[in-house]
């Protein structure tokens, strides 16, 4: 715990603005999340508390769907939305397969996805990223790696921004 604090008194010393710039982007970062809306596709109750939790305290809008068809249907019909996060096993239609549709429609292509599995196995992992995943996350996981996910894939949503933006 020492040595945590002296490296954060070492760096505060030697880069001044550091801190300062960190908090910067965490609250642009922050600022961007809120009213993210995130489409879940997930029969496990557990996430939907997960993220009704997130919901409160970063004010994500989430539109919660408890099978792949339902997602399917709702993309067909709305493709607003900032990040997507399916179950890989769900009933009628498994999330790896929507994730390969949205890869094919160009309104859907740029929401990221972020897959959630039970199952952590590598053959597992390559098929989410081949299939066009930007992240795994096993079960169980908690409110915070859940919280660093979105993050994440908000980010990307900003950098793909940039770059089409050059």
């Amino acid at each position: 715990m020492k040595q945590s604090q002296f490296g954060r008194d070492l760096a505060n010393d030697q880069f001044p603005n550091l801190t300062r710039n960190l908090s910067l982007v965490e609250n642009s970062l922050s600022n961007a999340m809120a009213g993210a809306r995130v489409l879940v596709a997930d029969q496990d109750t557990l996430t939907s508390e997960l993220l009704r939790s997130l919901n409160g305290r970063e004010g994500y809008r989430i539109v919660s769907v408890s099978d792949g068809r339902e997602a399917f249907r709702v993309l067909k019909a709305d493709a607003d939305f900032h990040v997507a996060i399916f179950n890989i096993a769900m009933p009628h239609l498994h999330g790896v397969d929507i994730v390969k549709y949205m890869k094919t429609e160009k309104r859907l292509m740029r929401i990221p996805v972020i897959l959630i599995s039970d199952e952590g196995d590598a053959k597992t992992v390559a098929e989410c990223f081949a299939a066009g995943a930007i992240a795994l996350l096993p079960k169980p996981f908690s409110a915070e790696q859940l919280h660093r996910t979105l993050r994440l894939a908000l980010n990307s949503i900003g950098r793909a921004e940039v770059r089409r933006a050059a």
